[in-house]
C-alpha cells in the first residue's frame, strides 16, 4: 500500500531475525517459492517485522517479495471508513478479497512469472493495480489483519499483541484518528483475529518472545 508508514524498532529486529533463524532451513529445503504470512491486530508491527524478515534473508542471499493484505480490500481507506461508521457489521475479514489473495499465491506457488494485484494510494482513496515479478524471489512474505486464514501458506506467523497493547505503538504511526469509535472497531477485530491464534504456526507474544507450534510445515 502506497502511504504506509513503518516504524521499526530494536524488538522488531530482533524478532525478525528469530522468525529468519528458523524459517531459513525450511526456505533452502523448499524446492517450490517459500510463502510467509505474519498476522496480528493493528500495529502489532506485522509491517515492520516483515520488512526486517525480508533484509534478513537478503543477507544470505535470499530474495523476497512483500505483500500486504491492505491492497487487497475491496474498498480503499477512506471509503472502508465510512462504510464501518454507516454499519460497524461491516467490521471483518468480509473487507478483504482474501479469496484473491489466495488466489494469488496459488499462481506464485504454480510458477508464474509475474501476477497482476491490486494497489491502495492511501491518500488518494483508491485502489489502483500492478504487476510483480517473480523471477530471482524465493520468498513472499504476505501480512496483514486476517493473513492466518490463508490457505496457500508454508508458514504462518501470529503477534500475539492487542489493540490495547499496541496504542502507543498506532498513536506515533498516526494513520488514523484515535477515538472512542476506532477503538470500538479495533475491539471487535481483537475478537476475530485472537480466535485465529490456534492456527498459526509460530507465535511472536506480547514481547516478541517466539513460540512455535509443533505442526510447523515444511
Amino acid at each position: 500500500m502506497i502511504g504506509d508508514r513503518l516504524i521499526i524498532k530494536d524488538e522488531h529486529i530482533k524478532a525478525g531475525e528469530r522468525v529468519m533463524e528458523l524459517v531459513l532451513p525450511r526456505i533452502m529445503n523448499s524446492p517450490e517459492k517459500y510463502i510467509i504470512t505474519i498476522a496480528g491486530e493493528s500495529g502489532a508491527g506485522k509491517s515492520e517485522i516483515a520488512a526486517v524478515l525480508s533484509d534478513k534473508l537478503l543477507e544470505r542471499g535470499i530474495k523476497s517479495a512483500i505483500i500486504q493484505q491492505d491492497d487487497y480490500f475491496v474498498y480503499p481507506p477512506i471509503t472502508n471508513a465510512a462504510m464501518r461508521k454507516k454499519d460497524i457489521n461491516h467490521v471483518g475479514p468480509g473487507e478483504v478479497r482474501l479469496e484473491l489473495l489466495d488466489q494469488n499465491l496459488q499462481e506464485i506457488s504454480d510458477g508464474k512469472k509475474e501476477i497482476d494485484k491490486p494497489l491502495v494510494i492511501y491518500k488518494e482513496d483508491r485502489i489502483d493495480k500492478e504487476t510483480i515479478k517473480m523471477q530471482g524471489i524465493k520468498v513472499v512474505i504476505v501480512e496483514g489483519t486476517y493473513t492466518t486464514l490463508l490457505k496457500n501458506t508454508n508458514t504462518r506467523i501470529f503477534i500475539e499483541r492487542t489493540h490495547l497493547d499496541t496504542r502507543a505503538v498506532r498513536l506515533e504511526r498516526a494513520r488514523e484518528k484515535q477515538d472512542e469509535y476506532l477503538e470500538k472497531i479495533l475491539g471487535i477485530e481483537h475478537e476475530i483475529i485472537s480466535s485465529h491464534k490456534s492456527k498459526a504456526d509460530i507465535i511472536l507474544n506480547r514481547k516478541y518472545d517466539m513460540e512455535v507450534n509443533d505442526g510447523v510445515r515444511k
